[in-house]
């Protein structure tokens, strides 16, 4: 409370409208495989369009049913956190882009002592240029190359690629295919070269005298290979190179997926069409390339790089890991044999670079001047499609969907608070092991309801039964939960991508209808019957199960929801019990639902007294926020009747010493008309039904 101490006019704001918070009851978590995108991190999908996108289509040899699943459920929810699962051996598909050199040629001033800075100002070089890739003429006309004037301020020395580059666009010479650098300290020597790297580039030159002076001085000089000068003459041809050398090590880009996976792998359909990724280096001149990525044969990624620090070098603009992502596919590392370089800085790859290629640089004499590191290579990846290849998935089995839970791998990725996950599932994957994990995980955190079913291929009811009750070989203990949900049997769904009709697993679309109840009702209403349990997709079930059949799954301790094809109504989820097998109201997949919710909206409502004084405000505080969220769920049919009690009946002074506050809410959760009973009576002619009610 503020103190005030001198006359005047105080205005002091209190907030008191607290209110409890919304909490989406339809946020649904899958594990499961796929061939492509994160592994083993809850990544939110809101869409079936993005879960393609990140983990590609679904294909019948993953095993489970993860993205077919996940499918399904996001026809109903737009909330869904898909972990894919991963063992040991998963592998990034890769492409070694390689690294070439443009064909260059160095110019230099060698008659009579005359050098290009006794050039007078305004004055040319005058060269016929041609420049052919694979024998087709691309440039084929005279040029005029200014000389400049004194020294060239901002390009630095002749033996920075850097500034060489930079040059090779500028002045009147053809920048998409060739260009030229001088000296910017002594302009008594320079270089022209193509806008393109290796060895199918050839660039021929001639020279003649400028027409100002009486003697011709240009002389053009073809660099080799190993960077030497080789000869000189009026009229001179250079081919490029293809493999960068720094020693004895190659030099070359390292293209990776950003992920593991086979679904990176670029291939063809059985229908002629392009699958999985690949880059291209388009054919560009000057110092930059376009890298484009191509996804199933089309274009979705373009980025301008370079092998300069000119605002493109490739290690800026194409992400080296999986953070700070500028690619959604992939990364991309400087490699020598094979191995990353640790190249993360320009001058570091240059400084590679220097190693192997040097050029003489005349000083006006023929025989004269020093061996120097002038770089005339002008580096550049090298115009191609490069496919990725070799991506592999890693081991896929029961495993890796469990995974670590100190590692938070697997279904343990679902762990997380701030994901707010409802509902839990592993599609396809009947492994008791999978499934005790998963429940085991629900109990735990008590945060959302786990959905299973028996394997695909149990002809009968019994069959389904005793597999429930850990009774068969494939599962050896019951389940017994009221965090978890069982269905059965599986149902017949046309697959778009397989192009034929195949079973899936009924917990799909019991999450499925879980979600669509969210969205026309509330998460306390059950879903199941007519209403809210009509799967609209599936076209047959498994097994066709009768009245009887539904009596011996839904009572005698037994706890399977049966899913039904009746006759006129199509198929319908009947039944929505927990795996409890105590007679509770926690029996009801409605009521464990109604409390998940409840549960979530108190702890994030109430989060703020945390450190609060332990008084009266307080509780009054609390109860003031608790009573209208009930009041509501009551409103909206969820609860019968409630009362919430936190007064110093249930703080007392022995609790308060603990610094703990205690509130008690009790509830009547509205029971589901699961039963309706027509009692029919008949009477004789002579009774009287007037205010008849019994």
């Amino acid at each position: 409370m503020a103190n005030f101490v001198s006359p005047g006019v105080y205005v002091i704001e209190k907030d008191m409208s607290d209110y409890s918070t919304s909490i989406n009851p339809s946020v649904v978590g899958v594990v499961g495989f796929a061939d492509q995108g994160p592994t083993n991190n809850a990544t939110l999908i809101t869409s079936q369009e993005q879960l393609v996108q990140t983990f590609g289509n679904p294909v019948e040899d993953i095993p489970g049913q993860g993205l077919e699943g996940s499918l399904e459920m996001l026809e109903t929810t737009n909330s869904l956190y898909f972990v894919r699962a991963a063992g040991s051996g998963a592998k990034e598909a890769s492409a070694t882009v390689q690294l070439g050199g443009c064909p260059s040629f160095l110019v230099s001033a060698v008659n009579g002592g005359v050098t290009l800075d006794d050039a007078v100002t305004g004055s040319s070089i005058y060269i016929s240029l041609q420049v052919a890739i694979d024998g087709v003429n691309l440039f084929n006309t005279p040029k005029q190359f200014d000389i400049p004037s004194g020294t060239v301020a901002g390009t630095g020395s002749n033996n920075a690629q850097g500034a060489a580059l930079k040059k090779i666009i500028g002045g009147s010479l053809d920048g998409a295919n060739v260009g030229a650098y001088f000296n910017a300290t002594s302009l008594n020597s320079g270089y022209i070269t193509a806008g393109f790297a290796g060895s199918s580039v050839v660039l021929t030159a001639s020279a003649w005298s400028d027409p100002d002076r009486t003697a011709p001085w240009q002389i053009l000089q073809p660099i080799g290979a190993s960077g030497e000068v080789q000869g000189s003459g009026a009229t001179v041809s250079v081919t490029g190179v293809s493999i960068l050398q720094t020693g004895t090590s190659s030099l070359a880009y390292s293209v990776q997926s950003l992920y593991p996976g086979r679904g990176y792998n670029e291939g063809s359909k059985s229908d002629g069409t392009t699958s999985g990724y690949s880059a291209q280096v388009l054919r560009t001149g000057g110092e930059n390339v376009n890298f484009q990525i191509s996804k199933d044969g089309a274009a979705t990624e373009s980025f301008k790089i370079s092998l300069l620090a000119s605002g493109a070098f490739a290690e800026d603009v194409i992400n080296t890991g999986s953070t700070d992502l500028k690619s959604q596919y992939i990364k991309g590392y400087f490699v020598a044999e094979d191995a990353d370089v640790g190249v993360t800085a320009l001058t570091d790859f240059i400084s590679t670079l220097n190693t192997s290629f040097t050029a003489n640089e005349f000083d006006g004499t023929p025989s004269g001047g020093a061996l120097i590191p002038v770089n005339p290579r002008f580096v550049k990846p090298i115009e191609g499609t490069y496919a990725l290849a070799g991506g592999t998935n890693g081991t896929q089995d029961d495993t890796a969907v469990i995974g670590n839970v100190a590692e938070k791998t697997g279904i343990y990725a679902l762990d997380d608070d701030t994901l707010n996950i409802s509902l839990g599932i592993v599609p396809g994957n009947n492994d008791q092991n999978v499934q005790n994990n998963l429940i085991t995980l629900a109990e735990n955190t008590q945060g959302f309801l786990a959905v299973v079913s028996p394997p695909e291929g149990l002809n009968t009811v019994q069959q389904a039964i005793d597999w429930t009750n850990g009774q068969s070989d494939e599962r050896t203990g019951a389940i017994t939960s009221n965090y978890a949900a069982i269905y059965w049997p599986w149902v017949q769904t046309y697959d778009t991508f397989a192009a034929r009709d195949r079973y899936y697993d009924p917990a799909i679309y019991a999450v499925r209808q879980m979600a669509y109840t969210d969205e026309v009702g509330d998460p306390w209403f059950a879903p199941a019957g007519v209403v809210r349990g009509r799967l609209t997709k599936p076209t047959n079930v498994e097994v066709s199960v009768n009245q009887g059949d539904r009596d011996s799954m839904y009572s005698g301790g037994n706890v399977v929801n049966p899913i039904v094809n009746f006759p006129q109504n199509g198929i319908i989820i009947f039944g929505q019990r927990t795996a409890q097998r105590t007679p509770t109201a926690l029996d009801r997949v409605n009521v464990r639902r109604l409390m998940i919710q409840v549960r979530k909206i108190l702890l994030a409502s109430t989060r703020r007294f945390v450190f609060e004084p332990n008084d009266s405000t307080t509780w009054e505080k609390i109860t003031n926020v608790v009573n209208p969220m009930l009041d509501d769920i009551r409103r909206r049919r969820g609860l019968v009747d409630f009362k919430v009690v936190c007064d110093e009946t249930t703080n007392t002074a022995v609790r308060v010493d603990r610094n703990e506050l205690w509130c008690k809410v009790l509830m009547k959760p509205t029971k589901t008309a699961e039963i309706i009973v027509f009692e029919l009576n008949l009477t004789n002619q002579a009774a009287s039904l007037t205010g008849t009610n019994t």
